[in-house]
């Protein structure tokens, strides 16, 4: 029974080996006219780009859709169409990632002609030699609905790079124009998306969070009509585009085409008892990308997906601590933005804490703050549900959810503690109390605002001895890295019309199920605490603040001295002690992280057609943990920001002032909101 089993796996398998040459795009005529081309010679993508060895396994592993209609309709039968990206007038490139591209073999591009050359072929005006063009096919539960099928409408697959390390790239342009895929939406992104994303991969990568890669932003003089505040006021934006890198960009999601009609939504996925392209993607996904597990199972395809399903549910487990170490908010953890390696991936409304709150919603239009700060681990857990629910019965629940159920919690609880032990210098001990000194720590710095990144980054420099002075001092530094009286106003004021809270009060009581459509019991919870806490503010000082924050810090302090003896006391030397202690502090709690209000600066300046900011920021980001590397941002006044902004178009000039990088965020960048 095994020896059938592994035959029948090695003749699965076998189209999953690699070919000396791809396959051509479309029909052999279509690849005649593209090699007689001369933008599709080698000679034409010049030395800089001819670096590049394709050899894209995905489209030889996967079903294709037989048609190259390139509408948006449904794909049912097939993991990818062909597409063409749709060209661009003028593109010119923003910025671009010398590590990224070293992937893929290509160092940056220096020269510019060469600048001229990345621009041209990453933004979809013309093919690298050996790319073969694709739009993958996906559906996904977003906010918690099944919504069918969704796909790369704004992403092109160019195809499947291999390095002279052996290693294996998937690359995409995301931007690139309209795919089957598309919607109702034009298969576009603007400059100030495209800014985010691009800065935020690489970001998150030299932070050490796993992530998908960034190698190029490129934007163009093609416009999009944009309506940034919803409010009916469109305004035209530049075509841009990021080339984005990855082991693979397949997702939860890639599984959920085979979705029976959904219960609640009467949506089902376009590939609905397709069970044999569902075994093809298993097939390829654990070859490919977990080939140690299909070497130890390869006799039992059950065990081998156990396997796979137990390691994808480590990951994704590890991956969402990390994020609660950095204070990363993903904003749209829906199922079709979950890697099924692991990896952070679609950078839309994200956002890095400033001052620390665990029920922090960095999406605008996240109204029941379903993916908040504080619920981003039970929602990965709900998305790995999904995907145990789209691998059957290739995978029986039976088998599925004991595994997520044993390994989520305790793989995300040992490495988030794990990790902050390393943020805390503790290194010499695990001791049961950890646990409390952490959430001591975070209920410390949300009860007195205290900014998230410079709070952890200060505590390298705690004095742990007992010194009344030095513990004074520390107390003056850590109080300004809690929040102002003016920050807390701003942060507490209330959000609704006193007299449609009150009706939303008496509509909550008098019709419940009305008020369940229109309204939520927490949403009006959060604003009656709104009211309550900025009532409170009215009446205090902002000496008193400062007095009551050191308060409250002097009693944890006491409690991290004490636990910092017992590290002494471990390591012998104090001296040899406290520079091991600092230097594992400071390479686990970064000075620059990508605040929103960087970001925004940069957005600004490439709007205005300097891409320097951008290319400063970048560099900044590689470096995030080093000390030596601060400088400063002009701040200037300038539009409105990620997708939709609020009142930060208002502010003058005059109160963006010349701030460090590592600063905690001007009043003004509260008022940014990304949806």
């Amino acid at each position: 029974m095994a020896t059938a089993l592994l035959r029948s796996n090695s003749r699965r398998l076998s189209r999953l080996l690699p070919v000396p040459v791809s396959r051509p795009f479309g029909s052999m005529e279509a690849a005649a006219a593209a090699a007689a081309s001369p933008s599709g010679s080698a000679a034409e993508a010049g030395l800089w780009l001819g670096a590049l060895r394709f050899d894209n396994r995905a489209l030889r592993a996967l079903p294709l859709d037989p048609s190259e209609e390139n509408v948006p309709r449904p794909v049912s039968g097939a993991c990818f169409s062909r597409v063409r990206p749709t060209p661009v007038r003028g593109p010119r490139l923003v910025a671009a990632s010398a590590p990224a591209l070293e992937l893929l073999g290509l160092r940056e591009p220096r020269a510019a002609d060469e600048e001229a050359e990345a621009a041209l072929y990453f933004s979809g005006n013309r093919l690298p030699p050996g790319a073969e063009p694709a739009a993958h096919c996906y559906c996904g539960h977003q906010f918690g609905s099944f919504a069918g099928q969704l796909g790369d409408g704004a992403a092109v697959y160019l195809g499947e790079v291999l390095n002279l390390r052996g290693e294996r790239w998937e690359i995409q342009l995301k931007g690139a124009g309209l795919t089957p895929f598309s919607r109702q939406a034009d298969g576009r992104k603007v400059l100030r998306s495209s800014i985010r994303e691009f800065l935020c991969s690489e970001a998150m990568f030299h932070l050490g969070i796993p992530t998908t890669r960034a190698g190029t932003c490129v934007t163009s003089d093609s416009e999009v009509i944009r309506d940034i505040f919803y409010d009916g006021n469109p305004k035209k934006e530049r075509c841009t585009i990021v080339l984005r890198i990855a082991p693979t960009f397949i997702r939860f999601g890639s599984f959920e085409i085979f979705k029976a009609t959904d219960e609640y939504t009467g949506r089902k996925g376009p590939s609905v008892d397709r069970n044999d392209i569902r075994i093809q993607m298993l097939d390829y996904v654990i070859s490919t990308f977990y080939p140690e597990i299909l070497q130890a199972h390869s006799h039992n395809n059950v065990q081998r997906n156990a396997a796979f399903f137990r390691e994808v549910t480590r990951r994704t487990a590890r991956m969402v601590a990390e994020w609660q170490c950095v204070g990363f908010c993903h904003g749209v953890l829906n199922t079709d933005n979950m890697s099924i390696v692991g990896l952070t991936i679609d950078y839309g409304p994200f956002g890095f804490m400033d001052r620390y709150d665990p029920e922090h919603i960095c999406n605008g239009s996240d109204n029941s703050g379903r993916y908040a700060y504080n619920k981003q681990p039970e929602i990965c857990k709900w998305n790995l549900g999904k995907l145990a629910e789209a691998l059957v019965p290739e995978l029986p629940l039976e088998i599925s959810i004991p595994i997520l159920e044993e390994e989520y919690e305790a793989e995300f609880e040992r490495h988030y503690l794990q990790t902050m032990r390393k943020k805390l210098g503790l290194i010499q001990l695990r001791l049961d109390d950890d646990n409390k000194l952490v959430s001591d720590l975070l209920e410390t710095m949300r009860v007195t605002g205290a900014d998230f990144t410079n709070t952890f980054r200060l505590l390298s420099s705690f004095p742990a001895d007992s010194d009344p002075l030095k513990l004074e001092e520390f107390l003056d530094k850590i109080s300004k890295q809690c929040a102002s009286l003016e920050e807390l106003k701003v942060a507490y004021k209330p959000q609704m019309d006193p007299r449609q809270l009150s009706m939303m009060l008496m509509l909550a009581q008098s019709n419940p199920q009305l008020f369940a459509l229109i309204g939520t019991k927490s949403n009006i919870n959060k604003e009656l605490e709104r009211i309550e806490q900025f009532s409170k503010l009215q009446q205090l000082t902002a000496s008193e603040l400062v007095s009551r924050n050191k308060g409250h810090w002097k009693d944890w302090l006491q409690n991290y001295r004490v636990r910092l003896e017992k590290e002494m006391e471990q390591f012998g030397n104090s001296d040899n002690w406290s520079a091991e202690h600092v230097k594992i502090m400071n390479s686990n709690n970064p000075k620059y992280i990508l605040r929103n209000y960087i970001a925004q600066n940069a957005i600004e300046a490439a709007e205005n057609g300097d891409f320097m900011e951008v290319r400063k920021v970048l560099r900044l980001l590689e470096k995030p943990y080093e000390e030596d590397l601060e400088c400063y941002n002009e701040a200037t006044e300038g539009p409105e920001v990620e997708e939709v902004g609020a009142a930060a178009a208002e502010c003058s000039s005059a109160s963006r002032r010349r701030v460090p990088y590592s600063s905690k965020p001007p009043l003004w960048a509260s008022e940014l909101c990304v949806t």
